[in-house]
C-alpha cells in the first residue's frame, strides 16, 4: 500500500512537472496557433491566470480583425473578469465592445463593461461613487442597445443599487441627527424624500424630520425661534397627512404641542 502511494505521488509530481515544462515551453516559444490552442484549454480548465500571457500575446500576433484574435480578446476579457480583476477586465471589456462593434458579442462585452463596475460598487456605508458610476454605466449599455433581451436585468441591478445609495444617504442624515446638527439633518432627509420618494423608509425620515426641526427650534435664538416651531408644525401636519395610523403619532404630538405653546409665548 504504501510502495503503491509512492509510486502515485511520484507520477503525479511527473505530471506537474511536465505540464510546467510544456507550458513555459508553449509560452516562450513562437508557435502561436500553439499558443491560442493552450491558452484555450486553460481557459476551459478555469485556469486563468495561466491563460492570460498567452491570449496577451496570440492578441499580439494575430490581427484583431481575425477570428482567432476575436475570440482571444473574448477570452482575455473573462479571464480578468473571473480573476474577479473587475477594472482590468472593464477596460477590456469596453475595448473589445469598441474593436469589435459587429461581434455576435459586442452587446454582451457592453453589458459586461457595465457589470464590472457593479462589481465594483462597494457596501452602502461606504462611497458610493462607484455604484453611481454602475447605474449610469447600465443606463448607457440600455439606450445603446433599446432593445436588449438585458433590460429587464438591468433594471432590476439599477433598482438594487439605488437602494444602497438610498441606505446611505438615510445613514448620512442620520449621522447628522446624531451629531445634533438639527438644520443639516433635516435638509438632508428632506432631500433624500425629494431624491427616492417611494422609499420605504418614508416613515421614519418624515419622523425624523419633525424631530430634527423641534429641536432646532428648541436650541435657536430667540428672533429663529418662532419661525422654526412654525416648521415643526408643518413636518408634523405632512407626517399625519402621511401616516394618520402611526404608532409614532403620540411621540410627535408632544413635539407639536409644545411648538404651538412656544409660539403663544
Amino acid at each position: 500500500m504504501k510502495f503503491t502511494r509512492q509510486v502515485f505521488f511520484y507520477f503525479f509530481t511527473f505530471l506537474i512537472l511536465f505540464s510546467c515544462s510544456q507550458y513555459e515551453k508553449v509560452l516562450k516559444g513562437d508557435d502561436y496557433d500553439k499558443k491560442y490552442e493552450m491558452a484555450e484549454k486553460l481557459y476551459l480548465k478555469e485556469k486563468f491566470l495561466k491563460a492570460i500571457p498567452l491570449f496577451e500575446e496570440v492578441i499580439s500576433i494575430y490581427s484583431k480583425l481575425s477570428e482567432k484574435g476575436e475570440k482571444a480578446y473574448y477570452y482575455l476579457c473573462y479571464s480578468h473578469y473571473n480573476l474577479q480583476e473587475y477594472a482590468l477586465a472593464g477596460y477590456y471589456f469596453r475595448n473589445f465592445q469598441s474593436t469589435y462593434p459587429q461581434s455576435e458579442h459586442a452587446e454582451e462585452a457592453a453589458f459586461m463593461g457595465a457589470m464590472c463596475k457593479v462589481a465594483a460598487s462597494p457596501k452602502a456605508s461606504l462611497d458610493q461613487s462607484n455604484t453611481l458610476t454602475a447605474i449610469n454605466e447600465l443606463q448607457s449599455f440600455m439606450n445603446r442597445y433599446p432593445k436588449t433581451e438585458l433590460k429587464d436585468t438591468c433594471n432590476h441591478i439599477i433598482d438594487n443599487l439605488r437602494g444602497k445609495l438610498e441606505v446611505k444617504a438615510f445613514e448620512s442624515s442620520k449621522l447628522y441627527y446624531h451629531m445634533e446638527d438639527y438644520e443639516a439633518a433635516a435638509v438632508s432627509f428632506t432631500n433624500m424624500l425629494s431624491d427616492y420618494p417611494d422609499t420605504e423608509l418614508r416613515e421614519e425620515v418624515l419622523y425624523l424630520i419633525v424631530k430634527s426641526n423641534y429641536k432646532l427650534a428648541a436650541n435657536s435664538v430667540k428672533e429663529k425661534k418662532v419661525e422654526r416651531f412654525e416648521e415643526t408644525i408643518k413636518s408634523y401636519t405632512k407626517f399625519v397627512d402621511n401616516f394618520p395610523k402611526s404608532k409614532k403619532l403620540k411621540e410627535l404630538e408632544g413635539f407639536y404641542t409644545r411648538a404651538l405653546e412656544e409660539i403663544k409665548k
